[in-house]
């Protein structure tokens, strides 16, 4: 039987440890969801052997696992630099626009505008704030000074942060442009935006999207939070994305890492009621990728991630380049299937209280995915069914996190593994082009047959009548199996 099945998803990425056929299987057959490719460190080539192994498991399994492609962003980084060099407390390091190899005294970085956007008094963080420098001159063109106030080794093209800059580059790099046609041209399921600031941010790359000229399903887009702008900007930023992402890595190095833990509270809330999916990465289960086992404080993590109201938990290192990627991804489960079945999690998620406008042409279908969650708490419904082309109506469910299973099915093939990143979803492919009654009684034979009710079980059908013009949500029906 399907009907217990664990509803945050996991989210895994790829890389030389997990890029061969048969560990994707077993991390598929572990629990994997969607499979994350990294554009930071990505080749073409690969990507794509990895795109189609991925549709080939799909098709063997009869499994719907989808695929995020992630744009790496303007992500700031210090040039090559000589072994061994080592900044003491009080040194003066130079940056300079110049590609030198660097040293203790000066480095490149590969940040042209840095000598005009920075100030005098705000700080550098080099290699996740291990490194903490303070700007003491700027010559506006081309040299910044900066003392070092907590030291340590200096190595090549480690990542810099700048929490108190206003930083003039654009969201979309050259290289970004050029990795999100690639994306669209493979018609991956989901595109994550890194350092999202503002709506705008999100708005560029809608227009690369819209002029796509083979993207006819308009890709979803996930705003990555990683900067205090985005923070601050998050309901702006959540009324043009799909979905979101807390990056705690660079997020914990731009804010004060005290302050992470309710930001993150914070931004999966808010993406609730806004219905759209929320993913919390990094460093959940980082001591895998050398050891066996999880320290306990990760365990915790992942499961107060899942109780915050995750609609998935992401692996980076872990599965890329990690020694254990498909036991981590078991123990990653067995956490989530254990939290979620605590009265701490059941009793925490109520529907979410909407003032719907009666103008939106959504009104009726929010109305009825509302009543529907509503119903399934009191009377003791094992799934509520519904048909979508779009996927609105599976959002709109799962954003609700209701007790019971969530069975999708749509004629769109893309929509069914674009599905797979949502709470509590499972989606699957119909072709409906049948009365209503004869939808209905086929659907719930279906979901019977994928074991995800038993005869004598309640379930709720959620359709458009009439069912094939194709039209949005307006009937609810609660079926006995």
């Amino acid at each position: 039987m399907n009907k217990y099945l664990k509803k945050t998803k996991i989210i895994a990425t790829l890389g030389p440890a997990s890029s061969d056929k048969e560990t994707m299987l077993q991390l598929v057959l572990a629990g994997v969801d969607i499979f994350r490719i990294n554009f930071s460190h990505a080749d073409y080539d690969i990507v794509k052997k990895n795109v189609e192994t991925i549709r080939e498991i799909n098709e063997e399994l009869g499994q719907s696992v989808g695929i995020l492609g992630d744009l790496q962003g303007p992500k700031l980084r210090v040039g090559v630099v000589k072994e061994g060099s080592y900044l003491n407390p009080g040194d003066i390091l130079t940056f300079t626009n110049e590609n030198i190899e660097g040293d203790s005294k000066r480095v490149f970085m590969t940040y042209q505008k840095f000598p005009q956007d920075v100030k005098v008094g705000e700080r550098i963080l080099i290699d996740d704030g291990k490194l903490v420098l303070e700007v003491i001159e700027t010559n506006e063109i081309d040299t910044v000074k900066a003392k070092t106030i907590q030291g340590g080794p200096l190595s090549s093209k480690k990542g810099v942060n700048l929490p108190n800059t206003n930083v003039s580059l654009p969201a979309l790099t050259e290289k970004d442009i050029a990795d999100a046609n690639f994306i669209l041209d493979l018609e991956l399921d989901w595109i994550a935006l890194s350092f999202v600031r503002h709506a705008q941010d999100i708005i560029d790359l809608k227009e690369i999207i819209k002029n796509h000229p083979t993207n006819k399903q308009k890709t979803p887009i996930i705003a990555k939070i990683e900067k205090p702008e985005g923070v601050r900007n998050i309901d702006e930023i959540l009324l043009e994305c799909d979905g979101l992402m807390v990056a705690r890595g660079d997020l914990g190095v731009e804010v004060p890492m005290e302050e992470v833990p309710a930001i993150q509270k914070n931004l999966v809330e808010k993406a609730r009621k806004y219905s759209k999916p929320v993913i919390i990465a990094t460093q959940m289960m980082e001591t895998m990728i050398t050891s066996l086992t999880p320290t306990r404080a990760e365990v915790n993590d992942v499961a107060n991630s899942v109780l915050d109201g995750a609609d998935a938990v992401m692996l980076s290192g872990e599965t890329s380049v990690g020694r254990y990627p498909v036991d981590v991804v078991k123990n990653m489960s067995k956490i989530i299937k254990n939290i979620e079945q605590t009265h701490f999690y059941r009793t925490k998620n109520s529907p979410i209280e909407h003032d719907f406008d009666c103008i939106d042409e959504r009104f009726i279908t929010n109305r009825i995915c509302l009543a529907a969650v509503r119903i399934a708490k009191t009377t003791n419904v094992e799934a509520i069914i519904t048909l979508t082309y779009s996927g609105y109506t599976a959002f709109q469910i799962s954003a609700h996190r209701p007790n019971s299973n969530i069975i999708v099915f749509s004629s769109n093939q893309r929509v069914i593994t674009m599905l797979n990143l949502l709470w509590g979803v499972r989606a699957f492919y119909y072709d409906m082009q049948k009365s209503t009654d004869e939808t209905i009684i086929q659907v719930n034979m279906l979901a019977h047959t994928h074991g995800y009710v038993e005869q004598g079980d309640f379930v709720l059908n959620l359709n458009a009548t009439p069912a094939y013009e194709d039209g949005k949500t307006n009937t609810l029906r609660l079926t006995t199996i």
